[in-house]
Order: C-alpha cells, then structure tokens, then sequence
C-alpha cells in the first residue's frame, strides 16, 4: 500500500480527518518506528517541536533543540536524509545522543520536510530501538512519508513557510518566542546578558531533564530563579 493510501486508510479507520496524526501513525506503522518527531523550522531561525507521537519522542525533539545539535539539523541544513547508530554518533552529538541512549534509542533516521521547489520548512525524526539500518525500501518509503508530513506540517503550523528558508547554510540557533521571553527576564532578573541567561536555562534543563519550553514557563510565571540554581553555569 502506497504512503498516501496508507494515510488514509489509518485515518478511516479512527474516524479522524487526514491530518498530521493520522499521517504520524501511518508513518511509524509503515517503517517499524519505535518513535517519531517533527521539528518546525520558521525562517531558518526559530526551531519548535511541532509534534511527537509521544513523550519520550517529545524529549528526543526538545534534547536537540536545548543542545543545539542533532540529526534534525544535519537534515535540515543539508536537505537529505540524515541517518545514525546513536552509539556511534555520541562524538557528533553528544547531549542529543546521552539524552538518546537514556531513552532506549539505538537508531535515529531524520529527513528534511521539503515543500514547493525545494524549501526546507523542518525535519521529521524516526526513532528505533534496535541498531538495524534501513534497507533501500523503507528509505524509499521514509521519503515518500516526509513529503506527506511537510505538506500536513504546513497545514498544521502554516507560519512555519518562508522564502528566506530557500538556502540554509548553517543550522537553525533560534528557540520558540516563549523561550526568548523567558530569557529576557532571566538576564533582567540576573543581570546577565541574553545570551548567558539562555544558556543557563539550557543546561537547567538539561540537568533536571526538563523542556526547555517548561524551564521558559516556569520562569515567567516566578517559579524559577535561575540565579539561585547552583546546577547553572556562573
């Protein structure tokens, strides 16, 4: 059965519109995922985790966005298939691949969501828990699911498209706004600089193994001071 059909059928069958779900769980279905995140990239800036299909896959996606680092901005900035033993990968991406290994992830596949004549809008990331490579098919298949997914990631966060996207050559180094909030009261409160209160809520979150988004909540509404964390940098 063909991705489309596939998604579809899946839809059909739990009485759901087609829509971002439905093509997630058809895709997983399809390929032997174990997991799998999509991360939206808003000209070639600001990066959000747009959807997992559950909460260890929302953690993988969050851990590449707190580092920084990842297959899903190898992917993005180089419009192809990334794919990864997470062992194997720990020199690349260090903090992603800690956070990976953590969660029982042994196989990370991401590829690069494309829209139009070629514009990268995200990256879809596959999860497995075994060490397996793909084949030649279910890479096919993967492609043919990540033309699916971008279409319906569109459809799903529509400010995610931008013509400024057109030619990444390096990867996306912006956070969702509510981050960026969080990190201009944190450097008022700390008189610090942006820059270093971004960071310290990046390695807050790191080290007590929260979203960032979440760290950026707390913040805001008073229930985090990170001047008073000793896990931050000084």
């Amino acid at each position: 059965m063909a991705a489309w059909e596939r998604v579809v059928a899946v839809a059909r069958v739990s009485g759901q519109v087609v829509a971002l779900p439905s093509a997630v769980t058809a895709c997983m279905e399809h390929v032997g995922a174990d997991g799998l995140g999509i991360s939206g990239i808003t000209l070639g800036e600001i990066r959000t985790v747009v959807y997992a299909a559950d909460e260890r896959s929302h953690r993988l996606e969050d851990a590449q966005l707190v580092s920084g680092e990842g297959p899903c901005t190898d992917a993005y900035r180089k419009r192809r298939m990334v794919e990864a033993d997470v062992q194997s990968a720990s020199g690349q991406w260090p903090v992603f691949t800690r956070t990976a290994g953590e969660l029982g992830i042994r196989r990370v596949v991401a590829v690069p969501l494309l829209v139009g004549g070629g514009v990268p809008v995200g990256a879809v990331d596959v999860y497995h828990t075994t060490s397996v490579p793909l084949g030649p098919a279910a890479r096919k298949l993967l492609v043919a699911y990540a033309r699916i997914l971008a279409l319906l990631t569109l459809d799903f966060q529509p400010a995610l498209i931008g013509w400024e996207q057109a030619a990444p050559e390096t990867g996306p180094v912006g956070y969702p706004p509510v981050v960026h909030q969080a990190a201009g009261t944190a450097a008022e409160d700390g008189n610090v600089t942006v820059a270093e209160a971004l960071a310290r809520m990046r390695a807050h979150a790191f080290s007590h193994q929260q979203l960032l988004k979440d760290v950026a909540r707390d913040i805001l509404a008073g229930r985090l001071r990170l001047e008073d964390d000793q896990d931050t940098p000084d």
